[in-house]
């Protein structure tokens, strides 16, 4: 195997600690063409579908990637903004949000960076542009509260899958969830308060998490119990009784059974039981995306008002707002614990030099 280098590597380049962010990714715009190449990318992991390959290389390309891109690219052309896909743009919010804060406390000695699992950037590309910038040591945050093989183990495999064909890797850490980080719960138990300031309190309040097949919990995934953990956790912060509020799982694909409750199911059940009135947040989000403001703001509240709910309420991510920006900030110096710049890079030039490297 070639090891993909650097020509214009300089030994005395100032060695940086790297920050990564990421999340799961968007197509570039909401045509047919950009979601089945996106689509493509994302349904191909073998995280996401858990399927022989064989088998699932027929489905998707011969029926999935037929039918799907049109109807997605729909779906994308309600949320789409001047500044493109709202999954994108938040976290471009977020990313420059903390880069501002990590430099008034680091200096130039910090690079931070945001990827994409799939599409654009990718995490391939911005792995290759930070370790060209001087990142020796890397510490990656996907934005994922809740652990799941789908989502944070896709993208360490992203992370890995790049290692093995640079020369120089760095040191690496990587954080898998945060699904109780105490700052987290209340950042967004705070967000859930000043929505009640604004609008009041609805007869019920739905944590709805993205589901996954209920196959991936029973061969060890721990997503569902961190749903469910977070949700308590946010319920006692908020003093909510166990009958004001519920959990629920969203955007199920495919046949097999998923986790349940389905939210699109238990929103048109509500109504029957005398729940009039809802409001729904997404702790599982860290930004708003289509699943978000398409799915869940809209879809999901046609199901609930035509089944006889009065009041339909979404309460938006945190995406790039300052209690947001201060946890990640604080989850991040927590796992950057120990870690400096290098200061030798004069004697190791030097060294460098006196065997023959340019610079």
């Amino acid at each position: 195997m070639k090891y993909q280098g650097n020509p214009e590597f300089s030994h005395n380049q100032h060695d940086k600690i790297g920050i990564l962010i990421t999340n799961l990714g968007t197509p570039d715009a909401p045509k047919k063409a950009d979601l089945k190449r996106y689509l493509r990318e994302f349904l191909s992991d073998p995280r996401v579908i858990e399927i022989p390959r064989l088998l699932w290389w027929m489905i998707l390309n011969l029926i999935i990637l037929n039918i799907r891109p049109r109807r997605s690219a729909k779906a994308y052309g309600t949320v789409w903004t001047e500044r493109g896909s709202p999954l994108l743009f938040h976290t471009q919010d977020q990313a420059d949000a903390l880069r501002q804060k990590f430099q008034q406390t680091h200096g130039d000695n910090v690079v931070l960076e945001f990827a994409m699992r799939y599409g654009s950037p990718s995490v391939d590309s911005v792995i290759e542009k930070m370790l060209k910038q001087g990142v020796r040591k890397l510490l990656v945050l996907p934005l994922y509260p809740q652990y799941c093989a789908s989502t944070t183990a896709s993208t360490f495999d992203a992370v890995a899958a790049s290692f093995l064909k640079q020369r120089l890797i760095p040191e690496l850490r990587f954080i898998n969830h945060y699904h109780d980080l105490p700052a987290y719960i209340q950042a967004v138990a705070d967000k859930i308060r000043r929505h009640w300031e604004e609008h009041g309190r609805a007869d019920k309040l739905i944590f709805t998490y993205h589901g996954i097949p209920k196959r991936y919990l029973l061969n060890g995934d721990p997503y569902h119990c961190e749903c469910h953990k977070t949700a308590r956790l946010l319920a006692e912060n908020l003093g909510l009784t166990k009958d004001e509020y519920l959990v629920s799982f969203q955007s199920r694909f495919g046949r097999e059974e998923w986790l349940q409750p389905y939210t699109d199911k238990t929103l048109m059940a509500l109504p029957q039981e005398g729940v009039k009135s809802v409001q729904l947040v997404c702790p599982g989000f860290s930004a708003d995306c289509l699943e978000t403001i398409e799915e869940i703001g809209i879809e999901n509240r046609d199901y609930f008002l035509e089944a006889g709910g009065e009041r339909y309420e979404y309460i938006p991510a945190l995406n790039a707002e300052a209690g947001h920006i201060d946890m990640i900030a604080e989850l991040i110096e927590q796992h950057l614990h120990g870690w400096s710049a290098c200061d030798d890079t004069a004697h190791r030039a030097h060294l460098a030099t006196q065997l023959g490297a340019k610079q």
